[in-house]
This record gives C-alpha cells, sequence and structure tokens, in this order.
C-alpha cells in the first residue's frame, strides 16, 4: 500500500508524472476545465471537500515552486486569501524553498488552465478558490 498521504490514485499518478515547471490546478466547483485537460473531480456536496482541504494533501505530496493566483481573490474572497498566503508560507518553510506567487486576471488564469496536466475540482462554492501549482524539484 502506498505510504503517502494521498490516497486518490488520479491524483497520486499525476503528482508523480510532473516534472519541473510543470502545472496542476486546484479549483472550485465552478472554475471550467479545458476539453483536453484532465479533470479529477472531489467534489461531492456543496463545500465537500473544501478548496484548502484538497490543496492541503495535494502540496504535502507536491514540491512546489510557484503558484498562480486569480487577483480577483483580494477582493471578492480576502479570507480564503489570507488563509491560501498562510499555507503557502508554511509550505515554503516545510519544502525549504521560497514559492513564487504570480497574481492574474480571472480570465488570464482560465487560459493557464488548459496548460495544466490536471485540474483538481474541489467542492467549494466560494469565489475565486482557485490556484495554478507550478512544480518544483526536490533536489
Amino acid at each position: 500500500m502506498k505510504k503517502g498521504r494521498v490516497l486518490n490514485a488520479d491524483i497520486s499518478s499525476v503528482i508523480s508524472r510532473l516534472g519541473h515547471t510543470d502545472s496542476l490546478v486546484v479549483c472550485d466547483a465552478g472554475l471550467p476545465v479545458p476539453r483536453n485537460t484532465q479533470r479529477i473531480d472531489m467534489a461531492l456536496t456543496q463545500g465537500v471537500p473544501s478548496f484548502m482541504q484538497v490543496l492541503e494533501v495535494v502540496t504535502a505530496e507536491m514540491q512546489v515552486e510557484s503558484a498562480i493566483i486569480a487577483s480577483e481573490i483580494k477582493q471578492h474572497n480576502p479570507q480564503l486569501h489570507e488563509t491560501l498566503l498562510k499555507h503557502i508560507e508554511q509550505l515554503q518553510q516545510h519544502q525549504g524553498n521560497s514559492i513564487e506567487v504570480r497574481y492574474v486576471t480571472h480570465e488570464q488564469f482560465k487560459k493557464h488552465t488548459a496548460d495544466s496536466h490536471a485540474v483538481i475540482r474541489s467542492g467549494e462554492c466560494s469565489p475565486f478558490a482557485n490556484i495554478i501549482l507550478c512544480a518544483g524539484v526536490t533536489f
């Protein structure tokens, strides 16, 4: 049996295939997923699992070098934005590297999702609860 934290086979598989700078999206229930991008749907019902629950599990398994967030989160979901930044800060300490955070418009964000290896959909139903994680290396 796998010893890592991620039990979901699809998530585990996509993380294991990521190379340096490859990206993976964790999103809310409403983000459109491009047709040619793998969708890993974790949503069970409204709010379950939450965006942060999914993100915490994914980042426990994935080495993160940078992240892209829609700038609209600052105004429309400031509490989640603060929680997200705290999580990234803790992740930096745990990984021992700095994580660059870039902000783009939500429209640009949606375009960037097409370049990701997969989109992991949470049950989150709060605005702009989305992040693109760019893979780092562990050496």
